[in-house]
């Protein structure tokens, strides 16, 4: 049976775009293909993907296949470091939009900044002009650190959103707080962590025995509470309904101060300045 789908968030340029949708990576085409279909059809209406992924066909057929039209779902993607120049960005556009066979993008974002090849401000401004051709809906980042962010700030650049790893294992405080100055919606990439250490945090487990939910449950509901959006990654229809059904109950501010303490340094976290694609 469907679940109800959750609320929305409204982006700088009065966009609205579900708050929890469904992460691709790393599904294939054909699982893609199946995933999609299936999340759409329990209430999801967000779906993510990207160039990288190399699974936008499977997320269109899955689209195709779904019963919900398409001015219903909002879309994203993301496009790769060889494509960061004024003209590259509406080449990626296009080819994009061919595999997911769709009109229109909903979000479009630069996957990572690249500084060491210093054009993802070349890579803005096409995405500018695609805003402006009506191509896109939105545009933004993924994985920009304050210094990238405000490199666009100070050119009068906001992305309307910028996507990151943030969890409660990984907190990025001073990122936050930047993009809620500027108006940038925040999302996060893989909510749940990397692997199953963080859902098997004994914390996690206690606040999931309160409130008789799992632990990706608290995880996602400590994220949408903050107002962040998020894109976890399914292909258990099962866990699909569980991940979107976190809009029913409410942490305490003491249980969200006892996640907000799970943040640690992690050496293996990629950093933006040195990992991009």
């Amino acid at each position: 049976m469907p679940v109800q789908k959750g609320p929305t968030i409204t982006l700088a340029n009065g966009v609205e775009m579900p708050q929890l949708g469904l992460g691709t990576w790393p599904m294939n085409d054909a699982e893609a293909a199946v995933a999609v279909t299936t999340a759409i059809e329990l209430g999801y209406r967000l779906i993510d993907t990207a160039e990288n992924y190399q699974n936008e066909r499977g997320v269109g057929e899955g689209i195709r296949n779904a019963s919900v039209k398409r001015e219903d779902l909002f879309v994203t993607t993301k496009f790769n470091r060889e494509w960061h120049s004024f003209n590259g960005v509406k080449e990626t556009c296009h080819a994009s939009l061919k595999r997911l066979e769709l009109d229109y993008i909903d979000l479009l974002l630069i996957h990572w900044p690249n500084p060491d090849q210093n054009q993802f401000v070349d890579a803005y401004l096409g995405l500018v002009r695609l805003l402006d051709e009506g191509v896109v809906r939105a545009i933004g980042t993924s994985n920009f650190k304050p210094a990238h962010l405000q490199r666009l700030i100070n050119l009068g650049l906001k992305p309307h959103l910028n996507q990151i790893q943030l969890d409660p294992y990984h907190r990025r405080d001073e990122l936050i707080e930047l993009q809620r100055s500027q108006g940038i919606a925040i999302q996060s990439w893989r909510p749940l962590g990397c692997g199953n250490e963080m859902l098997s945090d004994p914390t996690i487990h206690v606040i999931a025995d309160h409130h008789g939910r799992t632990p990706a449950q608290i995880v996602l509901r400590w994220a949408v509470q903050q107002g962040f959006a998020t894109a976890p990654k399914s292909a258990n229809p099962e866990r699909m309904i569980q991940n979107l059904s976190v809009f029913d109950f409410t942490l305490s501010d003491g249980e969200m101060t006892l996640l907000d303490s799970l943040g640690r340094n992690d050496p293996q976290m990629l950093d933006a300045d040195q990992f991009g694609h």
